[in-house]
């Protein structure tokens, strides 16, 4: 009987784990100045499920990691052209 416990409880606690985390990058050729970059950053961190975004003004794309049950692509590309700078999947 405790072990049956156990292997509920376990199965609970770790449904999060059954998500999948997926890295894309976007194309963002609006960004033409240092503070863009922060604020399309800052526009994809609020996106839940974004666990990371590196955005580089040099290469004009943001690298995104985040969990595909909270969000998708559309609603990065979404977020940063609600911030002023539309973006693609970089293909």
């Amino acid at each position: 009987m405790k072990k049956i416990a156990l292997l509920s409880l376990l199965a609970l606690f770790s449904v999060g784990t059954w998500a999948e985390q997926q890295t894309v990058t976007l194309d963002v050729p609006s960004m033409n100045c240092v503070t863009c970059p922060f604020t399309v950053k800052r526009a994809l961190k609020n996106v839940e499920g974004v666990s990371n975004a590196d955005v580089t003004l040099a290469t004009r794309q943001a690298v995104v990691t985040f969990d595909d049950d909270k969000t998708s692509v559309e609603q990065l590309i979404e977020s940063t052209t609600n911030a002023g700078y539309p973006s693609s999947l970089k293909k």
